[in-house]
């Protein structure tokens, strides 16, 4: 995925000021989380607003508990937050997404809302070869957005019964588990994502409560076969890619 624009079947996505374009990590983020009941929602991070988008298309399906959630995105990268603003803009949902251009750090500390879902597609890279564009070494490592203080804004800003949902790769998600219960947060869902059936998991979707529930656990493999799409794969995403 790539370029200065990315079409969706119901929004488009102008990515040409952002240092992260849209990815297949956000985009299975955005697709597998549960929005079931969540009527306040804030996506940390949200770099063009792709997540934000895709949680305000899924939650006005007609369907069940779903609601008409109104969803914040915070994000700290100046240039990322504008045009993430114009994407909403540009969208059917205008009305129920607000873009703020802070850190979560700082809005932690103003907010009096507590969010039903709050979802991340965090920086991973630590201790590695920092890119040369400083908006990308912001989305991509963990300088500006460690997990402590990923989970410190998610306990205050959670209700009781709040869901905090991220992706990371494997080692990662292991520290980010065992941190996570530290703080008092327990992992109750988790999906392993294997590029292709003969390949390792590369990344771990996970949600986490204040609440310790049984832990259901799942793997969705995406290719069966280079270029080739699982039908698991298609089913998550088949509402937002246009081909499907």
């Amino acid at each position: 995925m790539g370029g200065n624009k990315f079409r969706f079947k119901q929004f488009t996505i102008l990515q040409d000021r952002c240092a992260m374009k849209v990815g297949t990590d956000g985009t299975l983020l955005g697709a597998w989380v549960d929005v079931s009941g969540a009527e306040k929602i804030l996506d940390i991070g949200t770099g063009t607003g792709l997540i934000a988008l895709m949680l305000a298309q899924r939650s006005c399906q007609p369907c069940g508990t779903l609601s008409l959630a109104n969803i914040d995105a915070v994000e700290i990268d100046t240039d990322s937050s504008i045009q993430a603003r114009e994407n909403v803009e540009r969208s059917p949902w205008s009305n129920r997404v607000k873009i703020a251009n802070y850190s979560i750090q700082k809005y932690k500390d103003i907010c009096q809302k507590r969010y039903d879902l709050i979802v991340s597609n965090p920086p991973f890279f630590e201790n590695a070869l920092k890119a040369a564009n400083q908006a990308r070494t912001v989305a991509r490592h963990t300088d500006f957005l460690s997990q402590a203080d990923l989970l410190q804004a998610a306990v205050k800003l959670l209700s009781e019964t709040g869901i905090l949902a991220v992706i990371y790769p494997v080692e990662q998600a292991e520290n980010f588990q065992e941190k996570a219960e530290y703080f008092g947060l327990f992992c109750q869902r988790k999906l392993y994502v294997k590029p292709m059936p003969e390949i390792p998991t590369k990344r771990i979707l996970m949600e986490l409560s204040k609440n310790k529930l049984p832990l259901q656990e799942n793997t969705l493999t995406i290719e069966a076969k280079q270029y080739i799409y699982t039908p698991e794969f298609i089913t998550l995403i088949k509402d937002f890619y246009l081909k499907y």
